[in-house]
């Protein structure tokens, strides 16, 4: 019996009694003759494999051909590709090690993230940063709660300064009753950020007319709200969301209004883009659990789109043929 080798194969340590590469190929399950390998830094030539013999220490790499390119089903906004179709908010949490969970189980990687002002009675006071890595999560400030043009626009300005932050999400709401955003504000806000640099994905009204001047306007994405913010009603009209969604040139989301699982899916069923969702995760009696659940949802949604979904009926179609019953 050979004995027994410690090598490191394809970046982790290995332990065979192959006395060749041929033979460690075979133990693997591999064909010599489908396969390259690299052995301490020098290719091995295939026709030698059979020959070449392994030593205890020897680093080797074994690659062999797989279907080309990344066929995950991504989403790109302004030049950024994301795996995650799902974007959550950070407010509202009991605390920040609540919302790094629920990020976590979301799968999320975009947050949104308020800009408020420091606290300089308590400098040593946490920050979201401290638990949601913005070098591996990106974030995306946003205006919440401004009212007019020129408070959102200023807001923004502030947050490129303190994170170089181009990719940002505007919304310029019209009263605090309904949190509906002022169209009219936010088109002005739009086409300032735009000449300034900004790259804006814009919470707006379910109206495909308003959808389309945001995009003429500068908007990298449009985000028309499913129902009113904070109100867990999920989408109210999916008629004028599947409008949006069949006229823009840019990607469309879903922001406000998501109250569970099954709204997320419906939402991905009308082949938007994605869903922005921040109350329905926090609120819920396991905000680290619902956030596991939209992710999935988000998913399911997306593929059923993808799969295209049977025609509706009037009347019944039964699945097995009538014809020739006993």
């Amino acid at each position: 019996m050979m004995p027994e080798k410690q090598i490191t194969l394809n970046g982790d340590a290995h332990c065979t009694a192959a006395p060749t590469i041929a033979a460690l190929a075979a133990e693997l399950g591999l064909d010599p003759a489908k396969v390259a390998v690299e052995r301490n830094g020098v290719i091995v030539p295939r026709s030698t494999l059979g020959e070449a013999a392994l030593a205890d220490g020897d680093v080797l790499e074994i690659v062999h051909f797989v279907g080309g390119g990344d066929h995950a089903d991504t989403w790109s906004v302004a030049g950024r590709t994301f795996r995650s179709r799902l974007i959550v908010g950070t407010g509202k949490y009991r605390d920040f090690e609540q919302n790094a969970a629920a990020v976590a189980a979301s799968g999320a990687e975009i947050v949104t993230v308020a800009v408020r002002r420091v606290n300089v009675s308590n400098p040593d006071a946490p920050m979201l940063t401290d638990y949601i890595d913005p070098n591996k999560i990106t974030y995306l400030p946003n205006t919440a709660g401004c009212f007019t043009a020129e408070e959102a626009i200023r807001t923004l300005r502030l947050a490129r300064e303190a994170g170089g932050w181009d990719l940002v999400k505007l919304e310029v709401l019209g009263e605090a009753r309904t949190l509906y955003p002022d169209m009219r504000e936010t088109l002005k806000a739009t086409e300032v950020l735009a000449g300034e640099g900004f790259l804006p994905m814009v919470y707006c009204v379910d109206d495909p007319i308003a959808a389309r001047q945001l995009e003429d306007a500068g908007a990298v994405a449009v985000m028309p709200l499913g129902a009113p913010i904070g109100s867990g009603l999920g989408i109210q009209n999916r008629v004028t969301i599947r409008l949006i969604v069949e006229g823009a040139r840019v990607p469309v989301l879903v922001d406000a209004g998501v109250g569970t699982a099954s709204d997320a899916a419906v939402a991905m069923e009308l082949g938007c883009d994605g869903v922005l969702m921040n109350t329905a995760i926090a609120e819920a009696k396991d905000p680290v659990r619902m956030a596991h659940a939209m992710k999935l949802a988000v998913e399911a949604g997306r593929e059923a789109y993808l799969a295209g979904r049977m025609g509706r009926r009037m009347y019944a179609d039964p699945s097995s043929p009538l014809a020739g019953l006993i």
